[in-house]
């Protein structure tokens, strides 16, 4: 939360912000300290919460409508990409990229990790979830056709925004069902339900965790449902002043104002 005397971690409790011992999310999972809650917070604001995941991981074709408008096979393994934590921008953030690209919207559910996990089953992959957070996984579409491999549309600096809160697996439950939505300027362009991904969070976080360590305040993305504009007749991009919202009703509502420089 960004208030007037500076960031600081916070939870909702009793009907206001109140401080945590940390500057964000970031230091205060990777510290592993307890949550002691301090003071109200009675002007605090919205910030992007996880500045500084070590990795930030994303899974694409996890929904089956938007397997099929890509024409693809459902995977039988997650198609997973990285990000970096310089693609990470706030609730409210605009998303600044140079003219002339074809500049996609991607809404999605966001896992965050509270352990560490290494080669975990999925019910230790499930215990180990901090929490839930909404993300837009922004995509530069003519660069990531160049090649097979999608990094490089994937991984402009300062295009991804993620937030608004952290939401605990107690207060939320993905395989039971979570409406995820996405408008730009106003106009519905996706709604899709996680209780139909292919991977579910748990299974995603055991199966990276094979590969490589997670730890505490890493972030993975877990897919975008039907209705990106590269799927369109014709393909639609998004243009320099359109609004993106980003919504999971349980979390909270993404802002973002596209801005192309010239």
């Amino acid at each position: 939360m960004a208030t007037p005397a500076g960031s600081t971690a916070a939870v909702w409790q009793n009907d206001a912000w109140r401080a945590l011992p940390a500057p964000d999310l970031s230091s205060l999972l990777a510290s592993g300290a307890d949550w002691g809650v301090g003071d109200a917070l009675p002007d605090a604001v919205p910030v992007l919460p996880l500045p500084r995941p070590g990795k930030v991981i994303c899974c694409g074709l996890n929904y089956g409508d938007h397997i099929a408008e890509t024409g693809r096979e459902t995977p039988t393994h997650p198609t997973l990409f990285a990000k970096y934590a310089d693609t990470l921008i706030g609730p409210h953030d605009d998303i600044v990229l140079p003219a002339g690209l074809e500049v996609d919207w991607e809404a999605e559910l966001a896992v965050v990790v509270g352990a560490t996990l290494r080669n975990a089953t999925a019910a230790e992959a499930e215990q180990a979830i901090a929490g839930y957070t909404v993300a837009n996984d922004i995509s530069v579409r003519d660069w990531q056709r160049r090649t097979l491999q999608w990094f490089q549309g994937k991984a402009w600096d300062a295009t991804t925004p993620i937030g608004p809160v952290l939401v605990t697996p107690d207060d939320l439950d993905p395989t039971a069902g979570v409406e995820v939505v996405c408008r730009v300027n106003g106009v519905e362009r996706q709604r899709g339900d996680t209780k139909t991904l292919v991977f579910d969070s748990a299974a995603l976080l055991a199966y990276i965790s094979t590969f490589t360590v997670l730890r505490p305040g890493d972030v993975v993305l877990t897919g975008t449902p039907g209705g990106v504009g590269m799927g369109m007749t014709p393909p639609t991009y998004l243009r320099d002043g359109d609004v993106v919202e980003t919504e999971i009703a349980s979390i909270g509502t993404l802002t973002n104002t596209v801005r192309f420089t010239h």
